[in-house]
């Protein structure tokens, strides 16, 4: 998967929060230089001192700053590190007063090394006025034991800072590499949801072709066929075949309209369900001439249009089957029941049938499956050889009395 390069936001928001860091440098580099200015020591002190202070700046700038933000240790760190703790020792050799650079020169070591060898220089920049104050080289109000214990507080603190950095800067880590993670399962996410839309989308459109042109070409053809056998023996028939095979492909063509429009099939529009079905069983009398006996049971009542779809395609996909797997068939049943939580469509056939654990059930029974799922129903499909076949769809969301109706 193609991953998109950081966003100006996402590469400000790994940075920004070293500014903080350069502005306490910048107050820990002045105060440090004005307090050595204005300490007791000589003139020539005071310059090599600053002088030697000064240099930290460029280094850090130039150099140390970019391994910091980066976090890769290698080489170039350690250069940096001794480079700063020698500029240190400079600064504090010639002012002990520098010491207070520790305020920047602990944070940096520990940025940019790993914390064994942070730990390790800590204690050489921690303990390096103890030194100067136990060889006389720098003189103090106190003894080395007076400032012995400052040293090691000094160097305490220094690594319980390490130690609180380390962590977190690792959370922070942590939490970037988890915000990518999240952005690139969105990604994944995203792009599922793209196929599975086109996936559905496919399936709905092959379930509309089989339901409607399918099966209205189906009709036409059957209806020529019959149209050819008869012309000359009985022309009012095969006159009668032609304009039920125009209506059929009048009707094809405005259900694929308005399947491309996703718009209510033409045979519901300005009826109810019950109408839709007996056009329907209408239909299949004029091109086989079977005895189709429809009825209802119950009030009918206005159901969700989506519930009327998917009816109305069991009952086309059922007489599709009729039509070309049913040959033998003489009489056809197609009743709607109303019942007081739901729809029930029943519609059976006297023709051979078939085992369904032998008959692998091709896509027309499938797609009536699927369709009838999306509304939470549930289809059964009961037949055996020589005893026709019985299809039933159960669909919630009705209610009615079971009173008979012709």
């Amino acid at each position: 998967m193609r991953v998109r390069p950081q966003t100006r936001e996402q590469r400000d928001g790994r940075t920004g929060w070293f500014g903080l860091w350069d502005a306490f440098f910048a107050v820990s580099y002045l105060v440090t230089a004005v307090l050595l200015f204005i300490s007791d020591d000589s003139d020539f002190s005071h310059s090599l001192a600053i002088g030697a202070l000064t240099l930290v700046v460029p280094w850090y700038a130039g150099f140390g700053r970019n391994l910091m933000i980066n976090k890769t240790y290698g080489r170039r760190n350690l250069v940096f590190a001794s480079g700063l703790v020698l500029l240190f020792c400079l600064t504090t050799s010639f002012g002990l007063i520098g010491a207070l650079s520790l305020f920047a020169v602990s944070p940096m070591l520990i940025m940019s090394l790993p914390m064994p060898w942070a730990v390790g220089l800590l204690a050489v920049v921690n303990l390096f006025p103890l030194v100067l104050v136990g060889t006389g080289s720098a003189q103090v109000g106190a003894g080395v034991w007076g400032v012995l214990p400052i040293s090691l507080l000094s160097f305490t603190l220094s690594v319980l800072l390490g130690l609180w950095i380390k962590r977190i800067t690792e959370q922070s880590k942590e939490r970037a590499r988890l915000i990518e993670e999240l952005r690139r399962s969105q990604e994944r996410v995203a792009g599922l949801s793209h196929e599975a839309g086109i996936s559905a989308e496919r399936e709905r459109l092959a379930r509309e072709i089989h339901d409607t042109l399918a099966q209205g070409l189906t009709s036409i053809i059957s209806l020529v066929q019959a149209t050819e056998s008869q012309l000359r023996d009985d022309q009012h028939q095969a006159a009668r075949h032609l304009s039920r095979a125009g209506q059929v492909a009048r009707e094809s063509l405005a259900e694929a309209r308005n399947f491309v429009a996703a718009r209510t099939p033409p045979t519901l529009r300005g009826g109810s369900l019950t109408q839709a079905v007996r056009r329907q069983a209408d239909g299949l009398v004029a091109e086989t001439g079977l005895d189709v006996r429809t009825s209802v049971h119950g009030q009918e009542v206005s159901l969700p249009m989506p519930v009327n779809v998917v009816l109305l395609r069991t009952v086309q996909e059922a007489i599709a089957n009729i039509r070309k797997h049913a040959r033998q068939a003489r009489t056809v049943d197609v009743a709607v029941t109303f019942l007081p939580d739901a729809v029930r469509l029943l519609v059976r056939d006297d023709g051979e049938g078939f085992d369904p654990d032998d008959v692998r059930q091709g896509y027309g029974l499938q797609g009536m499956r699927t369709r009838v799922a999306e509304i939470d129903g549930t289809v059964t499909v009961t037949s055996r050889p020589g005893a026709g076949t019985t299809v039933e769809v159960r669909v919630p969301g009705a209610a009615g009395k079971e009173t008979a109706l012709d």
